[in-house]
C-alpha cells in the first residue's frame, strides 16, 4: 500500500484542512510530516469552526489514526490548548493521537530568539509568525535540540537548561528590547510538557513501516505551501522546513518508492501572507473584494492576506517539482460575480517574456503577463454535481488543466465539507 500525499501548491492558505477532513474516510493514518504551529488547517462542518495547528485535520473521524511526524516541531503550549479545544468531544486522543520521538520541542526562548530576530531586521522582516519555528529548526540542523523522546530520559531537564541558557546568551546578541518573564513562560511550559507526556510517542518511522506492508492506507498531511519551502520557495521570504513532496519522505521515514498519489492544493486565485514577493497581487478593488467574500485572514495569525489573480506560471513549477498527479481547487466560489478573470500565463523577465519561474521574482525584475477569461454569476455554493457549474468556470478549469497538465479533480465550493464537488 502506497502512502498518497496532499500539500499546498501556493503561499500557504490553500484550504488543506479541508481537503484532509473530506479523505479521511479513504485512509486508515492521517500523518502530519513537517511545520510547526504556524500552520492554521481550518475544518467546517455540523455548523461548526474548527481550526487546528498541529494536530492532523483527521482528528475528528472516529477510526483514523493521526500521527505527528518527526519533521514537525511541537510548542506543547500550543499544542496543550488544541487539546483542552478538543475536550468536548470525547476523542479517545492515547490511541487516536500518536507523536514521533524525533519531532522537535519548541521551547519558550526559542520564541523570544523569533521575536528579537525579527525586530532586528526592521524594515526588512520576513514576515515570521513568531511561533519560535525558525530558531528551533537551526537548533535541529545544528545538532542543539531536545526532542520528544528526550522526556523520557532522566536528564532531561538539564539538557533544556543547557539550551536556554545559550539561548538568553544569544538574545544579547541583537540588542534589541524583549519584554518577557521567563519563569512565566517556563510555568506555562512545564505544564503543557505534562500534558504532552500523557500521549502516546512512538518510534513513527517503524510505525509506518508496518502499516505500510500490513496495507494500511496512509495519507501524508503537509503545511504551508510549496512557494514557501526552504529550497524551492521565494527565499528568505518563507518557512523554515521542507514544504514539497520530498519533506513527506524525510519528515516521516517514508521512502520515495513507497509514495502513490500526490495531491496538489491551489486556490482559484493567489494569496500570502507577509512579507516577500507576489507577482499577481492586487490592489485595486478586484483585489479588495477577493479578500472580502474569501475571508482571507491567516487562520493562525489572523493578518489580512494579500490578494491577486492565479499565478498559472508559478502553479506549473509547484506542480512540476512535487510530481503532483491530481489537483483540487478550492474557493471557486469566491469568484462568482467577477466580470472579468485573469491568470498569469507568463511573466515578462527582465524584458523577456518567459514562462518557468525564475531564481528572483521581485516585482523590479518581473511583470505578469495575463490571459483572460469571462466570469460568471451564478452562486456556486449549493451546487453539487460538475455538470451544474457554470460553463465559464469549466472553460477557467479546463485551460488550467492544459496548461499545468495534470487533472482538477476536486473543486471546492464553499468552506464545510460538504460544499466538495468530484469530478
Amino acid at each position: 500500500m502506497a502512502v498518497n500525499l496532499l500539500l499546498g501548491l501556493q503561499w500557504g492558505d490553500e484550504g488543506k484542512g479541508k481537503i484532509v477532513d473530506v479523505l479521511t474516510t479513504n485512509y486508515d493514518i492521517i500523518a502530519r510530516f513537517q511545520g510547526g504551529p504556524n500552520a492554521g488547517h481550518t475544518l467546517i462542518f455540523d455548523g461548526r469552526k474548527h481550526v487546528l495547528h498541529t494536530i492532523p485535520s483527521g482528528i475528528f473521524h472516529e477510526n483514523a489514526i493521526n500521527l505527528v511526524g518527526n519533521g514537525v516541531v511541537i510548542d506543547p503550549v500550543i499544542f496543550k490548548k488544541e487539546l483542552d479545544n478538543l475536550a468536548s468531544y470525547n476523542l479517545d486522543l492515547k490511541s487516536k493521537l500518536l507523536i514521533s520521538r524525533k519531532a522537535h520541542l519548541i521551547l519558550p526562548t526559542h520564541r523570544l530568539l523569533d521575536a528579537a530576530s525579527e525586530t532586528s531586521k526592521g524594515k526588512s522582516k520576513i514576515g515570521s509568525t513568531l511561533k519560535g519555528i525558525g530558531p528551533t529548526y537551526m537548533d535541529k540542523t545544528g545538532r542543539n535540540g531536545i526532542r520528544v523522546g528526550d522526556l523520557e530520559l532522566e536528564n532531561w531537564k538539564d539538557k533544556y537548561q543547557a539550551l536556554v541558557e545559550k539561548h538568553l546568551r544569544m538574545l544579547q546578541f541583537f540588542e534589541v528590547d524583549i519584554e518577557y518573564d521567563l519563569k512565566e513562560l517556563e510555568k506555562e511550559f512545564f505544564n503543557a510538557i505534562d500534558v504532552l507526556k500523557e500521549l502516546t510517542f512512538i518510534d513513527s518511522e517503524e510505525y509506518l513501516s508496518n502499516a505500510i506492508k500490513n496495507n494500511k492506507s496512509i495519507l501524508a498531511e503537509g503545511a504551508q505551501g510549496s512557494l514557501l519551502d526552504i529550497d524551492f520557495g521565494t527565499y528568505p521570504y518563507v518557512t523554515s522546513s521542507t514544504t514539497t513532496a520530498a519533506g513527506a519522505c524525510t519528515g516521516l521515514g517514508v521512502a520515495p518508492n513507497k509514495i502513490g498519489e500526490v495531491f496538489g492544493i491551489f486556490k482559484a486565485y493567489t494569496t500570502r501572507v507577509g512579507s516577500g514577493p507576489f507577482p499577481t497581487e492586487l490592489f485595486d478593488e478586484d483585489g479588495k473584494e477577493m479578500g472580502r467574500i474569501g475571508m482571507e485572514f491567516g487562520a493562525t495569525t489572523g493578518r489580512p492576506r494579500r490578494c491577486g489573480w492565479l499565478d498559472l506560471v508559478a502553479l506549473k513549477y509547484a506542480v512540476e517539482i512535487n510530481g503532483v498527479t491530481q489537483l483540487m481547487m478550492m474557493k471557486g466560489d469566491v469568484l462568482s460575480g467577477f466580470k472579468t478573470l485573469k491568470a498569469c500565463t507568463s511573466y515578462n523577465y527582465k524584458g523577456k517574456e518567459i514562462t518557468h519561474f525564475p531564481y528572483n521574482i521581485e516585482e523590479h525584475n518581473v511583470t505578469p503577463i495575463y490571459t483572460e477569461f469571462k466570469g460568471w454569476k451564478e452562486d456556486l455554493t449549493a451546487m453539487s454535481s460538475h455538470n451544474t457549474l457554470p460553463k465559464e468556470l469549466n472553460d477557467y478549469i479546463k485551460f488550467i488543466e492544459d496548461f499545468v497538465e495534470v487533472p482538477v479533480k476536486i473543486v471546492s465550493v464553499g468552506p464545510d465539507r460538504k460544499q466538495t464537488i468530484m469530478r
